[in-house]
């Protein structure tokens, strides 16, 4: 790899982790606006209700597809995974990818330029 082409690559993999934490602070307040015009109980959108909202048929779909060719673990992992809160998956995939790319100095270190 030429020595571009991996600042290229962290940075590319930096803006999705910043998109993804920007879409996970906007379902919580999407959360917490719906709580508030509601006034009862605090209810947290799946992320099954947000890719609801796209496609009718998209979760079930998805269910199915993965039920008919993976093991019952894994389409029990994926349903799990859909019961989520929508802003905690995007909010900590993005926290994650935005740690495993963050800027780092010659030395392999965090640079802590404040």
């Amino acid at each position: 790899m030429r020595p571009g082409e991996e600042l290229g690559f962290a940075m590319l993999f930096r803006f999705i982790a910043l998109i993804l934490i920007v879409l996970g602070l906007m379902l919580l307040g999407a959360d917490v606006v719906t709580l508030l015009e509601r006034g009862q109980e605090p209810h947290m959108r799946s992320l099954a209700e947000v890719v609801g909202l796209f496609s009718a048929t998209g979760v079930t779909s998805l269910q199915g597809m993965i039920a008919g060719f993976a093991p019952g673990a894994v389409a029990d992992g994926v349903a799990s995974i859909l019961a989520w809160p929508a802003f905690a998956v995007f909010g900590v995939m993005g926290v994650i990818l935005a740690l495993l790319f963050r800027e780092r100095d010659d030395f392999g270190e965090a640079s802590n330029s404040f």
